[in-house]
This record gives structure tokens, sequence and C-alpha cells, in this order.
């Protein structure tokens, strides 16, 4: 059995207790200032809560049951340790809804809900983002379609929720709508501000003795490229390999795990991208697939 570290150990602490912590938020949002004004969230949520306006059903039933199937699809397909912080992120938020729901709202002022229901969902989306997880499907969805396209994560994303809000504006009104984009708007903004979001690219460089195994892992789970070069310990005067590779945010958490995995103490850093010029390689589709 692997022993871990008390810096290990702290750290899958504090992502838990972010993850937790942000759906809560994210949950208290949604039913104190967001769902009672008709203000629509996007993704999963988003339609779950324009379904259960329509419908005599409970908002944190619908939030599991709409994304059970995003999830099955992709659990073989992405990391487990993103997949597992997720479905815990989702449960928690569906709970903690349930919970809220019999709370009294906050404000009926559509304009108040709608700046202070973005800024709350934003800090709880973006602290279950840094945790290593997320709260809805279509975030999954998205990540699995920029793997095989051209198309970015939050492209897909806005995608989806200008689908989604549209919808809103036909169903419950134009005003409706318009709230819903600018929360939306709001939402992501603070996102940025607390965890810059599921779309910022991370680098990581490896320096590791076991650089072929280690670059086949990250491809093999994560489907990602990477770059390997010969390096020299200065003072070991060792052998030794250099590992380059671009991730986006949610990955980073199935790059520690993986790292950890290895048998050797290699030494990693990660830092920002603010910016990749030219093609960023992704795994190769082959006639399998």
């Amino acid at each position: 059995m692997k022993k871990y570290s008390w810096a290990e150990i702290r750290s899958n602490a504090l992502e838990m207790i972010m993850i937790f912590a942000g759906a809560v938020i994210a949950a208290f949002a949604i039913e104190e200032f967001l769902s009672p004004n008709r203000i629509f969230d996007g993704g999963v949520t988003g339609i779950s809560m324009i379904l259960v306006a329509k419908l005599p059903v409970s908002l944190s039933l619908f939030v599991i049951l709409l994304n059970i199937p995003f999830f099955i699809v992709a659990s073989k397909k992405i990391g487990k340790v993103f997949l597992i912080k997720s479905l815990i992120a989702i449960v928690t938020f569906s709970v903690s809804i349930g919970l809220f729901e019999h709370m009294q709202q906050i404000t009926r002022d559509s304009l108040l809900a709608t700046v202070f229901g973005g800024v709350m969902l934003g800090i709880g989306v973006g602290l279950v983002l840094r945790g290593g997880g997320c709260l809805d499907g279509t975030e999954v969805v998205g990540i699995l379609i920029s793997r095989k396209t051209a198309f970015s994560v939050g492209r897909v994303v806005l995608l989806i929720n200008v689908v989604i809000y549209f919808a809103a504006g036909l169903v419950f009104g134009i005003d409706s709508g318009m709230y819903s984009m600018l929360m939306y708007f709001i939402t992501s903004k603070v996102i940025d501000i607390v965890e810059r979001g599921l779309e910022q690219a991370k680098a990581v460089m490896i320096v590791t003795a076991e650089g072929e195994v280690l670059a086949q892992e990250i491809y093999d789970r994560l489907g990602r490229t990477a770059t390997l070069m010969p390096g020299r310990g200065l003072v070991s005067d060792k052998e030794m390999d250099v590992i380059y590779c671009v991730v986006t945010r949610a990955e980073i958490s199935e790059i520690r795990a993986i790292v950890r995995s290895m048998k050797d103490s290699s030494f990693t850093t990660i830092s920002d991208v603010s910016e990749i010029i030219g093609t960023h390689i992704k795994k190769v589709q082959t006639s399998e697939q």
C-alpha cells in the first residue's frame, strides 16, 4: 500500500474542502438568488432549472439524473481522479440544493439576484475547479470534444449555454434570458478571479528517470502528448529525462496522481500559460475510436 506524505495528505484534504465548500456555495446561489427569480444557470443545471419550472419535480433530483449519462459516457475517457472529484462535487451540490430549497429567497429584485447570485455562483464553481473537479456534465463534454476537435473547452460550454439561454428567453420571456446571460458573464469573471476557469492552460515540466514511461502514461490517461528532452543532474551527474506538456486546469489533479504513482522521485513544476501559438497536439484518433 502506498504511503502518502503529510504534504500530500494536506493537499488532498484542502482540495476536498474546496470542493465541498464550492458545491454548497453554488447551491445556495442557485436556490436563494437565481431559481426563485427565473434566472438560469448554464449547462445541465440550467436545463434542470428550466424543466423544474414547468414540472413538479425537485431540482436536486433533476441535477443528479441529468448528469448521470454524461459521466457514464466519460467514465473511461477522462482521469479517474477528476471523475471522482466531480461526482463528489455534483452529489454535494444536489444534496445542498435540496436543503436550501425550503428556505425563503433572499431578494425578489431581479438585478440584485443576478449580481449577487452570479458572484456567489462564480465563487462556488471556482472553488470546485480549484479543487480539481467540476459541477456540470457539459464541462465534461467540453473536455471530451476539445480532445477530438479544434474547439476549446470554453467554446463548447459557451455554445451549449447560448442555446440554453435562448430557450429560457423563449419560454420565460426575454428579460429572463437577458438576466441569465448577464449572470453568466458575471459568474465567468468571478471564476477567472477565483481560479481562472477550466480553460486556463498550465505548463507542466517533470524531471524524472522514467521519462518514456511517464510520458506514455500521460498520453494514455489524458490524451496529451509531451515533449521528451534529455537532461543531467548537476550534483548527482545522473542522466535524467525532462518532460514538458500543456494541460488544462481540470487535468492537474490527474497529473499529480500520475507523477505520484511513479517509483522514482520525480521533480515537477506547474506554471500558468498566458498564450499558445501554433498547434496544440492532442491524442491522435485511431480507427478503433
